[in-house]
C-alpha cells in the first residue's frame, strides 16, 4: 500500500487531472466521480458472479467468498506482470486439492472476456481505419472483411472450448494432466453463453465508466467517437504486455494517439485515463489488501 501511494503521489496525470476538476463546482464532480467508482463495484460485483458461475463445476463457493476472491486476486494482479498473479490470488480461496482445477476455470471467464474485447475492438479499429487514413477502398473492403472473420474465429473458438480438451488429450506429454483441463469439456454451449453475458456486462459497465468521464470533461468530441476510441483502447491494451501498477503510461500513451484525431484536448485525455485507471485498478487493490491477509496458503481460509 505504500509503494502504491508513493506511484500515486508522483503521478503528474492525475495532478493534471486535478487541476480540471478546480474548474468545475463541487457538488458536480462528486456526482459523477461517485457514480463512477459506484460503476466500479458492480464491475467487480459481476466478476464475482461471474466467479461463482465458473467454479460451480468443481466446487460450490457462497458469493461473499466470490468477491473476497476477486478482489485478493486484483491485489496480486497489480504486483505481477500481465496480471498473472490475479489466478493465484484466486484459486487460494478454493479448497488445496481443487486450485490448479480453479486456474483452468478462470482461464475460460478470461477467455470470454478476451473474446468481447477483440471483437468489439476489431470492429471499432475496421470504423477508425476507414474513417482516419487514406487507404484504397479495395483495401478498406479487404480489412472490414479479414476482421468479419476474426470475429468469426474468436466466437467459434469460444463456444467450442471444449476442442481444448481433446487437443490436449490428443498429446502424449499432457494427457497425464487431464484431472486439471478435463473441466474444459463440462463447459457446454449454453453455459457459455451465460458467461458470455456476464462478459458483456462487464464490457458494458468499464465502458460506461470511459463514457462517463470523456463526456463530462471534453465537451468538443462526439459520443460515437468516444465509444469507438474506448473499444479501440481497451483492444490495444489487451495486446500488450503491462504490469498494471505502471500501466498509466501504457494507458495514456494509447488513449492520446487514438483521441488525438477526434480532440485536441490531450492533457483532459491523460487525465481521464489515469482517474479510471485509479479507480478500477489501484483502489480495487488496495481493497483487496484486506482480504490477502486472510489466505492460508496451505489450508482453507483464516476465519476473523
Amino acid at each position: 500500500m505504500w509503494f502504491i501511494y508513493n506511484k500515486l503521489v508522483a503521478n503528474t496525470n492525475l495532478k493534471d487531472f486535478r487541476n480540471i476538476l478546480s474548474l468545475i463546482p463541487a457538488a458536480e464532480i462528486t456526482a459523477v466521480l461517485s457514480l463512477v467508482i459506484l460503476l466500479m463495484l458492480v464491475n467487480w460485483g459481476l466478476e464475482a458472479f461471474k466467479w461463482k458461475r465458473l467454479v460451480q463445476q468443481i466446487e460450490n463457493i457462497s458469493i461473499w467468498k466470490a468477491v473476497e476472491s476477486v478482489f485478493c486476486g486484483l491485489t496480486w494482479a497489480v504486483f505481477t506482470p500481465n496480471r498473472i498473479g490475479e489466478y493465484g490470488g484466486r484459486v487460494f480461496f478454493l479448497s488445496p486439492k481443487r486450485r490448479i482445477v480453479g486456474i483452468v476455470a478462470m482461464a475460460v471467464g478470461n477467455i470470454g472476456q478476451m473474446v468481447l474485447t477483440n471483437i468489439f475492438g476489431a470492429v471499432a479499429l475496421s470504423i477508425f481505419i476507414y474513417r482516419f487514413m487514406a487507404l484504397d477502398y479495395r483495401l478498406n473492403y479487404a480489412l472490414m472483411a479479414l476482421s468479419a472473420m476474426f470475429c468469426v474465429f474468436f466466437l467459434i473458438f469460444f463456444f467450442n472450448i471444449r476442442w481444448l480438451n481433446g487437443l490436449l488429450l490428443s498429446m502424449r506429454f499432457t494427457r497425464k494432466y487431464k484431472k486439471f483441463y478435463s473441466i474444459l469439456g463440462r463447459y457446454q454451449k449454453k453455459e457459455l453463453f451465460k458467461i458470455l453475458l456476464f462478459c458483456l456486462a462487464r464490457y458494458v459497465v468499464f465502458s460506461t465508466q470511459y463514457f462517463i468521464m470523456f463526456y463530462w470533461l471534453i465537451a468538443d468530441i462526439h459520443y460515437l467517437d468516444i465509444l469507438m476510441m474506448v473499444c479501440i483502447l481497451f483492444f490495444v491494451q489487451s495486446t500488450l504486455p503491462s504490469l498494471d501498477l505502471f500501466d498509466i503510461g501504457i494507458r495514456s500513451a494509447t488513449a492520446s494517439y487514438f483521441f488525438s484525431f477526434v480532440t485536441h484536448q490531450d492533457v483532459a485525455v491523460i487525465a481521464c485515463t489515469a482517474s479510471i485507471w485509479l479507480i478500477n485498478i489501484i483502489i480495487p487493490a488496495i481493497l483487496g489488501s484486506y482480504f490477502v491477509f486472510k489466505l492460508n496458503f496451505f489450508g482453507s481460509i483464516q476465519r476473523s
